[in-house]
């Protein structure tokens, strides 16, 4: 199977999941709404704000990552409205073990598809500033003469030992400085 065609299946599979998921966890909430006195139309409205929020966050956790912005408030309420859903969806299911599990897949294959498609986020390498040097640059050092030492001092003050120029033997191009 080729790159073209692989990515289009997996696509394929990505929108007929998250189709499903989205009109199962949008019908929940909705009836959750509506069976706890809300009209119809904030059913749909809880529905909508619930379902697209998480989706929203989701794409801005990535948007945030790419940036090198922090994501923890984000991922927050990402955890948050993913909850709600999933909430809505077992408040709704049928009182039993598995009537919980199976009112929870659409919630959860929302969740697993978040996760799989934010993990492949391009990588993308820090840009370098203008005025920060190249870690794999470095100047040829002007010829260093030796620091000579201090006057003595007083015997009342602490001895500073001054600073010296060395340059390594390994490494010519190396200069440091010996306390």
């Amino acid at each position: 199977m080729s790159n073209g065609t692989e990515s289009a299946v997996r696509l394929l599979i990505l929108l007929a999941i998250g189709t499903m998921a989205g009109a199962a966890a949008f019908t929940h909430v909705h009836d959750l709404s509506v069976a706890h006195g809300q009209p119809d139309w904030i059913g749909w409205a809880n529905a909508v704000a619930v379902e697209l929020m998480a989706i929203y966050l989701g794409l801005e956790i990535r948007a945030r990552r790419r940036a090198g912005r922090p994501v923890g408030l984000v991922g927050s309420l990402l955890v948050a409205f993913a909850l709600l859903s999933l909430a809505a969806q077992v408040a709704e299911a049928e009182p039993s073990v598995w009537g919980w599990i199976v009112a929870a897949v659409p919630s959860l294959a929302f969740l697993a598809l978040v996760k799989v498609v934010l993990s492949n986020a391009p990588a993308t390498p820090p840009v370098d500033e203008p005025d920060q040097p190249n870690a794999y640059q470095y100047e040829e050092p002007a010829d260093v003469e030796p620091v000579r030492p201090a006057e003595p001092m007083p015997s009342s003050a602490p001895a500073v030992v001054p600073p010296r120029a060395v340059v390594s033997s390994n490494r010519p191009h190396v200069v440091g400085i010996i306390r």
